[in-house]
């Protein structure tokens, strides 16, 4: 029987998938329309996704409910679907880890995006719309049999609170929360859309119940930028960091948004991410599975390495011993 995420992360570190919203669209959804429909409509191309992310060594996959809050899937007309999409995700990312040697014992991480407004004064939205939405969609992934819920790329406190929250009361085993942070105009450091940075951020999450702060996507936010973030988090909290930087900026090529960082230009930051103290390692937009599995041989090679070195340090000691 697998331990719990965090009983996991004393042990290891643990290696996230990729993206998915860019997957879903290789895979034939059109640009705008609702990707969390096909955990319904069609979910063997979820599954055929989750798969190969499953396949190239994600310890842990997030399911396709970044937009599965009711507020969300009201825009396309599935509002009233919103528990059935959530349930059918965590059963989808869960079988995505069978029928591979070592891999059925997988993290499935119950994915709760911003509800894709304003809240009032500023928004039509009220804070009860919000929250209401959140505990629906948190209940229905704890419920389903999530390991953990992140709330991610959130940019204000105040909606990060009501999701997290939300997950808490829903009993919730881990809660992670993930900020989206964006590179200053003059390349000084980065913040949130909203003017929170790190520190604040992670003092935040922590006072409020969460058990691992996290980062993902942003503007300018590549894997030497999210190496800076997890030292800035190690500053203020002893709580695990959870990293998922973007494959590089993106571009619009022919009308499409293209991510153009290779695994091999993302891999090279795989290592000091690690040394930095980050507990948990994948990527955001336009990564895909090759991605994942290039992170794979390079955090294997990573610990490899540092077991054989602690191994070496204790030899002499051990040689002394033998010697009294």
């Amino acid at each position: 029987m697998k331990p719990p995420l965090l009983d996991a992360l004393k042990q290891r570190t643990l290696l996230g998938d990729g993206a998915m919203g860019t997957q879903l669209m290789l895979a034939g959804l059109e640009q705008g329309n609702c990707g969390e429909a096909w955990n319904l409509t069609h979910p063997e191309r979820v599954l055929a996704i989750q798969r190969r992310y499953a396949e190239a060594g994600s310890d842990c996959i997030l399911t396709n409910t970044f937009g599965g809050s009711r507020i969300m899937l009201n825009r396309h007309s599935n509002a009233d679907k919103a528990v059935a999409i959530n349930q059918a995700a965590v059963a989808i990312a869960r079988e995505a880890f069978n029928g591979r040697a070592g891999c059925s014992d997988g993290y499935v991480i119950g994915d709760i995006g911003p509800f894709g407004g304003l809240m009032e004064p500023y928004g039509d939205f009220t804070k009860s719309d919000v929250r209401a939405a959140f505990n629906e969609q948190a209940r229905a992934l704890v419920d389903a049999g999530a390991d953990a819920i992140i709330i991610e790329t959130q940019t204000s406190l105040e909606e990060l609170l009501l999701g997290i929250a939300a997950a808490r009361e829903a009993g919730a085993p881990c809660i992670i929360g993930s900020m989206a942070y964006d590179v200053t105009l003059d390349g000084s450091t980065f913040r949130t859309m909203m003017g929170v940075n790190p520190e604040r951020a992670a003092e935040f999450m922590q006072k409020h119940g969460a058990h691992i702060v996290a980062l993902n996507c942003g503007t300018g936010m590549d894997m030497e930028r999210a190496r800076q973030a997890v030292l800035r988090y190690r500053k203020v909290t002893d709580l695990p960091v959870m990293v998922q930087p973007n494959a590089g900026q993106p571009k619009l090529v022919a009308m499409k948004v293209v991510y153009d960082e290779t695994p091999e230009q993302m891999v090279a930051g795989v290592a000091p991410l690690l040394e930095a103290g980050a507990n948990i390692i994948g990527a955001c937009c336009g990564s895909t599975p090759e991605h994942i599995r290039a992170f794979r041989k390079a955090l294997d090679s990573y610990e490899k390495g540092r077991d054989e070195s602690r191994r070496a340090q204790r030899a002499p000691r051990q040689d002394c011993l033998r010697h009294i």
